[in-house]
């Protein structure tokens, strides 16, 4: 269906400015200026939120063809956009979702709305997997179920469909009466209810109350009796009692009584009695979640009329979901993202997306096996990737099955084809990649894992996992604490607090902070090798790489009359910037007494500044010394009071603005007043808080994890380890693990004085931590060889850790050794 923008101005009460005459067919809605696929049929909607505001990249759309946008502020010059039609609304979120509530509005055809805790998305592509051969189903790509993400998929309704399954999730209170008419479910399937968003509602009770609104106007619902609270809800809810049930209960009466569940070595039985008959299933999973999902699906497809061996059948079939993508470090200087569970349209378009998020090579190539069961004409399919993957600017295909290989001339990019993963191994020799980023995108049956493991850099088993999500989250997250006119600037030095240089930078640069930091002009170096183009400042210049500097248009600290002098010869040699303006960053010392300016020098400095007229002063700033330690808050308020002086007398005397900027991620908190121009955000943005109540709002960015490589049982009154400093006090078991010192394991966490994570319970160190690997007691946990240990990450906090070794995380983050491989995920 597609939709006028007087149609839709009518739709969503909204007015026409500017071009009235637009004749534009809108078929895609964007939220997101990035992520554009066909400019000329989108309409954007400029979504103001507490940490963004869409209106600002209008004219960034605008030069990209984008003609039609819904604001709720209309652009203060509307002749610069001489063909643009606006869309004038009071609030363009709402009306994103009025549109594709007006837009589900016009199916009749089955549609299933998922909410709960846990398992919504699992649920929801299980479904999927177990309904395609036989259904034309449309679903959220990936976990799309916000207050954006719900339209988002809704809008994706087409006459083709027989079915539609879209989740819906929430973290306050009303937000589900606002996903109710957009999804407008007949069929309800509430999953489970856990602790997530927990702070933002009274009580559990209410916290289901709110989820249950999703299912007003069902049809049905399938839910667990065995969660007490969600039956006594249900109970009470009047709004629900003409809304049939369909249950399942491993404990009481249910129309589906789930009996005996027995985990055998590689997959799990379940046995259930359904209208007086004994029925089972057999899945590919041991876990208590996946097997709580599994039935889930079953009850549902039971309700729906499936016959049981039908089910038994495609249940030995279900595939693991993949809830990231993975960046990994690939063989000949290559990027590896791995998406190689799945392979359908829109999921495919959400990885390019996020290969596109990658700015490190130039070089852009998709590995893409068949499309399988997507219930499309087969060229009309591949028509549409084609123009996907020619929009997202993809340097080069691998069409790795069959029908893609049958397509081949619809694709106008560098390209091959295999008619099988086998093939193209046959084929696949150490060159085919070299300086590129490859997006591995798959169904599950192709088995990708193999090319995975062709092109993946070989490295131990140890990895430092990266969080983008959590990074972007922490990022918002101080956004939200400073003025919409704050800048910031984001600390990358020292390999991003040992994340990661160009992975984090460009995540950053994508989301769009002002500012990078670094403390050597080699990392700067390299970020620009990278793609990144971002402002960077160099905190710690060196004469050697002044040239470099220059060249790659790093911006330098100037903290004393040595290092000016330095470089205004390195101007004055470089030919290249002879009538350019050399932008600087000027420090001063306020109390630190590490480097700056002192308040003595600083009418020498505006003297010498104002001699050069090819300087130009970026900004100005200090540092302070104890912004997390409140018993020195006078003395941070002195260096505050300083560095205002300062500043206003330097200012006073060169006739133009300059970005002033002071505080830390610690100040950002708890000093708001002193945020000047910039703020400069550091250890906060890799989650960890300047108190407990802001460490809550924080995400967990790094998880240091390994596994199990031995284990061995050793008698009471033997020794472990170098020095015999380890004993065995009783009989016990103990896991050898490869990470030791040369990975960072710091050797004073040796002796039980630190601990690691296996199966959730914690495992002290034993004996002295060795160079590469160390040893762990494990004689109260059940493990195998192979199992994964978790040094630090959510369960084993890297605050905690730090107090553990007697320091501070940053030394923590930043000691992670580089040999351990990073390996970086986007849910």
């Amino acid at each position: 269906m597609n939709y006028s923008i007087s149609e839709i101005a009518s739709i969503i009460n909204g007015i026409i400015s500017g071009n009235n005459d637009n004749n534009i067919v809108i078929k895609n809605l964007l939220i997101d200026s990035r992520k554009i696929n066909t400019a000329e049929n989108s309409l954007f909607f400029a979504i103001k939120g507490e940490r963004n505001n869409g209106h600002i990249f209008i004219a960034d759309l605008y030069e990209k063809g984008v003609r039609t946008f819904v604001v709720s502020v209309l652009p203060a010059d509307l002749t610069a956009f001489a063909d643009a039609s606006f869309i004038l609304v009071k609030d363009t979120l709402h009306a994103l979702q009025m549109l594709c509530a007006h837009h589900r509005a016009q199916f009749h055809i089955p549609v299933i709305g998922i909410t709960g805790s846990n398992g919504k998305t699992v649920v929801k592509e299980w479904l999927f997997q177990l309904m395609r051969e036989d259904k034309n189903i449309v679903r959220s790509p990936k976990s799309f179920n916000s207050q954006v993400g719900v339209p988002l998929s809704v809008w994706q309704m087409h006459r083709e469909n027989d079915l539609a399954i879209f989740e819906a999730g929430i973290s306050k209170p009303h937000e589900m009466e606002l996903l109710e008419p957009i999804i407008r479910p007949t069929i309800g399937l509430i999953t489970n209810i856990g602790q997530a968003h927990d702070e933002n509602f009274e009580n559990q009770h209410q916290k289901i109350a709110e989820k249950l609104k999703l299912f007003t106007n069902s049809e049905v619902l399938v839910y667990c009796k065995d969660y007490l609270v969600i039956n006594e809800e249900l109970s009470a809810n009047k709004a629900l009692e003409e809304v049939a049930v369909f249950t399942w209960s491993r404990k009481s009466r249910a129309d589906l009584l789930i009996g005996r569940i027995t985990k055998n070595t590689t997959d799990t039985e379940i046995q259930a009695v359904y209208k007086n008959n004994f029925i089972r299933i057999n899945i590919l999973f041991l876990d208590e979640a996946s097997i709580e999902n599994a039935i889930h699906c079953w009850a549902l497809l039971l309700y729906l009329g499936y016959e049981n061996p039908v089910i038994a059948e495609r249940m030995k079939f279900l595939s693991p979901v993949a809830m990231r993508l993975e960046l990994k470090e690939g063989i000949n200087n290559c990027s590896i993202i791995n998406d190689s569970y799945n392979s359908d349209l829109s999921s495919l378009g959400i990885a390019l997306d996020f290969l596109n998020q990658q700015k490190q090579h130039p070089k852009k190539t998709l590995i893409l096996s068949d499309i399988l069961q997507s219930g499309r004409n087969e060229e009309n399919l591949y028509k549409e990737v084609a123009e996907l993957i020619h929009k997202k600017g993809i340097s080069r295909l691998i069409g790795i099955g069959e029908a893609i290989s049958r397509q081949a001339d619809l694709f106008q990019v560098e390209k091959s084809f295999y008619n099988s993963t086998s093939d193209f191994l046959q084929h696949y020799n150490n060159t085919f990649f070299r300086d590129e980023t490859i997006l591995l995108k798959g169904a599950r049956a192709f088995g990708f894992e193999a090319i995975s493991k062709v092109i993946q850099q070989k490295a131990h088993e140890t990895v430092l996992e990266i969080n983008l999500n959590a990074i972007v989250h922490n990022l918002n997250y101080f956004r939200s604490k400073i003025k919409a006119d704050t800048k910031i600037m984001a600390m990358v030095k020292a390999f991003s607090y040992g994340s990661g240089s160009f992975e984090i930078a460009n995540i950053l640069q994508f989301h769009r902070v002002d500012y990078l930091a670094v403390a050597y002009a080699d990392e700067g170096i390299e970020l620009r090798k990278a793609g990144i183009t971002v402002p960077i400042m160099v905190m710690n210049p060196e004469e050697q790489s002044y040239d470099s500097m220059l060249q790659y248009n790093l911006e330098p600290e100037i903290y004393s009359f040595r290092v000016l002098s330095l470089f205004e010869e390195t101007i004055k040699r470089s030919e290249r910037n002879l009538n350019k303006q050399i932008s600087i960053h000027l420090k001063l010392d306020t109390g630190m007494h590490r480097l700056g300016f002192e308040e003595s020098e600083i009418n020498e400095l505006i003297v010498r500044i104002k001699n050069n007229k090819q300087l130009k002063i970026k900004s100005i700033f200090s540092h302070l010394v104890a912004t997390d330690e409140a018993e020195h808050d006078e003395f941070t308020w002195l260096q505050i009071r300083r560095f205002n002086e300062m500043n206003e007398r330097i200012q006073s005397h060169i006739g133009y603005p300059v970005l002033r900027h002071i505080l830390n991620s610690a100040g950002i908190s708890r000093f708001p007043d002193a945020q000047f121009d910039m703020v400069r955000l550091g250890i906060g943005l890799y989650g960890i808080g300047v108190n407990p109540g802001e460490q809550t709002q924080l995400q967990n960015v790094s998880t240091l994890k390994t596994s199990i490589s031995q284990i061995k049982h050793i008698p009471a009154n033997e020794t472990i380890g170098y020095s015999r400093k380890g004993l065995a006090v009783r009989d016990t078991v103990i896991a050898t693990v490869p990470i030791g010192y040369a990975d960072g394991l710091s050797r004073k966490l040796s002796n039980g004085r630190g601990k690691m994570m296996v199966k959730g319970k914690a495992a002290p160190i034993i004996g002295n931590v060795c160079m590469d690997m160390c040893m762990i007691d494990i004689t109260d946990i059940h493990a195998n060889e192979n199992d994964e240990v978790i040094v630090f990450g959510e369960a084993y906090p890297i605050a905690e850790v730090a107090k553990d070794v007697g320091t501070i995380p940053y030394e923590v983050l930043t000691g992670v050794s580089r040999r351990v491989k990073r390996v970086y995920f986007q849910e």
